[in-house]
């Protein structure tokens, strides 16, 4: 299938008001008020295929939520070209409302006072969904989202995690192709977070809907996203699949070792030593923690933690060594987590 989504050059500038601190500068910037332009996007370029999920990241004011709205047709760009499903959002608002859902993690489509159902029938008239279809639909999503009694609440009772989930639905009552998904899991607990990635996961493999996910919580882009378009100062710095990332800094793992025995030949250790312990650790001591090629993370007399280059320090060689100065019960190795790449991507971009 084909490009569902292109953008080309997309460029977005925002007049901000300053002033300094302090009553004259309030009672100056009456009179006259100045105004400062800040670059939210430049040159923003890329296009998504039919069915794909993407995870759009970046740090705060990266450009991430300008983009969303950009693509939801609620802001127009100063330059560069916009088409979605052969619209250009911003101009042809009603016939392309109709083909996308938009979930704002901080910002709600549902009437605060009035049960959920009320909601989701002005919808259906904001939308003219055929009755048949609006029950059939409302009936799926209510049954996969287990919303059941919430949507007879007032949405002012619902948890954090109860309302997101009726967000959701209201979203994709009209069965949009596109679904903007700008923080959906934020403040969300444990439990919610994976109800609603796999609801997500589950809608796309059915449904084949595309999904753009904006979040700051990487295991929503684990768990969901195929692909990455990480954006900084309002320019892509990375537009890849999350296993170029790993290659590009997958060589790094961490390794946790469960010692058999006290890690100084039966002595008793201080369980108030620190991390900083391991950084003063010489080769030969008689600890042995000290292990060549790897970087003790954390310590303590029954387990220790180390990350390693696979390309530089085999995993033989390393328990190897371990072995040989220490009983060894038990080894777990790991890729780094995605949350340490990434910030590594930010590093490298100065971010």
């Amino acid at each position: 299938m084909g490009a569902i989504i292109e953008l080309s050059g997309i460029g977005k500038t925002f007049k901000v008001p300053e002033r300094t601190g302090g009553i004259m500068a309030a009672i100056k910037a009456l009179v006259h008020r100045q105004y400062k332009s800040v670059e939210a996007l430049k040159e923003i370029s890329f296009s998504v295929q039919a069915g794909e999920i993407i995870g759009y990241i970046g740090p705060n004011g990266a450009g991430k939520s300008t983009t969303i709205k950009v693509m939801s047709g609620i802001l127009v760009p100063d330059q560069g070209q916009c088409r979605i499903m052969g619209h250009i959002p911003w101009k042809d608002r009603v016939q392309y409302a109709n083909k996308i859902g938009a979930v704002f993690g901080q910002r709600s489509q549902l009437w605060w006072d009035v049960p959920v159902i009320d909601s989701f029938e002005l919808l259906r008239d904001i939308y003219k969904i055929p009755q048949n279809d609006y029950i059939r639909s409302k009936n799926k999503l209510a049954e996969r989202l287990d919303l059941g009694e919430l949507l007879h609440m007032p949405v002012r009772q619902l948890s954090l995690g109860q309302r997101m989930r009726c967000e959701i639905a209201a979203s994709l009552l009209h069965n949009p192709q596109i679904l903007f998904l700008d923080e959906p899991t934020i403040g969300l607990d444990a439990i919610s977070k994976l109800a609603v990635r796999k609801f997500i996961k589950e809608l796309n493999e059915d449904t084949g809907v595309t999904v753009i996910l904006t979040t700051h919580d990487m295991s929503d882009i684990e768990a969901l996203a195929g692909r990455i378009i990480m954006i900084g100062k309002g320019t892509i710095l990375y537009d890849g699949s999350l296993e170029k990332i790993r290659h590009r800094f997958g060589s790094q793992r961490i390794i946790t070792v469960d010692f058999g025995r006290k890690c100084t030949d039966g002595a008793e250790i201080d369980e108030g030593l620190d991390e900083g312990f391991c950084d003063g650790l010489k080769e030969g001591s008689e600890e042995g923690l000290y292990v060549e090629g790897a970087t003790c993370i954390s310590w303590s007399s029954e387990q220790a933690v180390y990350s390693y280059d696979a390309d530089r320090l085999s995993l033989a060689v390393l328990v190897n060594q371990l072995s040989e100065q220490h009983e060894v019960l038990d080894i777990k190795v790991e890729d780094k987590p995605l949350d340490e790449l990434i910030i590594q991507l930010y590093k490298e971009h100065k971010l």
